[in-house]
């Protein structure tokens, strides 16, 4: 999906500090893929070039923390928690023993910055940057004087994949889903994209310090009482080499230039 350049108020509507000041920016256009990577796309990049993913590498490391992060539930899938554990991989995105079996629609998860940006050299893109990143989302939300409206319909029923009830004790799963949902299940938004809000966040290529990196969109994780970071503003540092199982991304290619009369 190609989005012609264009404005947008960065940090519009700021719900938490990290998103002031709000600001007009301008976006050259681009191309964006119009959900996010998935795992056939990432095994197929695999099958193609042999990659071995940093979670995949951590498996014959002796370092404790060595691993990569999973939220996990008890066996009545209540009171969440986040734990390491080695052998979570895009592969094995529960731990040892499980599979992708049947999610080749899923996003690809376990995925660090790098994991990342190898997978866009390889099919000719590359990860947006913050500012690409939410002018897509901000020009799509169905209601733009509404920042909540790309993950709730004014009827309450979620329109994206995010967590319903009080995190991070029950998921009430009114979405339909407790974990990951094959991308493009949800409606796509004003521009045909789908995820850009819920489901993973997402790897930009724009840094927040020396050591981290900015992601967005919030997750199936995200919920009202608890981050509420669903919304095309919200934006949060991660660590470059952290990889989990509610972090994905998707790419962009460089369109030839913006659409003539685009205003600025």
């Amino acid at each position: 999906m190609t989005l012609p350049g264009g404005s947008y108020l960065k940090g519009a509507d700021p719900l938490y500090p990290e998103e002031s000041p709000s600001m007009r920016l301008r976006v050259d256009g681009f191309a964006i893929q119009a959900h996010e990577v998935t795992n056939d796309q990432f095994a197929a990049f695999v099958k193609a070039t042999g990659y071995v993913t940093e979670a995949e590498k951590a498996l014959a490391s002796d370092d404790p923390a060595a691993g990569s992060a999973l939220f996990v539930r008890d066996k009545a899938g209540l009171n969440g928690r986040w734990v390491l554990r080695k052998g979570a991989t895009w592969r094995t995105p529960e731990g040892p023993e499980t599979t992708i079996q049947g999610k080749g629609r899923h996003p690809v998860v376990h995925v660090t910055l790098a994991d990342a940006r190898a997978y866009a050299d390889w099919a000719g893109g590359r990860l947006p940057t913050e500012e690409e990143w939410e002018y897509a989302a901000s020009l799509g939300l169905p209601d733009p004087g509404n920042r909540f409206s790309g993950a709730v319909e004014d009827s309450g029923k979620p329109r994206a994949n995010h967590w319903q009830g009080v995190f991070p004790v029950k998921d009430l799963g009114v979405d339909g889903f407790s974990g990951t949902a094959p991308t493009g299940c949800f409606p796509a938004d004003r521009n045909g994209l789908h995820d850009l809000i819920g489901n993973v966040w997402e790897w930009t290529d724009s840094p927040a310090d020396d050591a981290h990196m900015i992601i967005k969109g919030g997750s199936w994780l995200c919920a009202a009482n608890f981050c509420a970071r669903y919304r095309p503003a919200a934006r949060q540092p991660q660590e470059n080499d952290f990889s989990s199982n509610h972090i994905g991304f998707r790419i962009i290619r460089d369109a030839a230039a913006p659409a003539a009369g685009t205003a600025q």
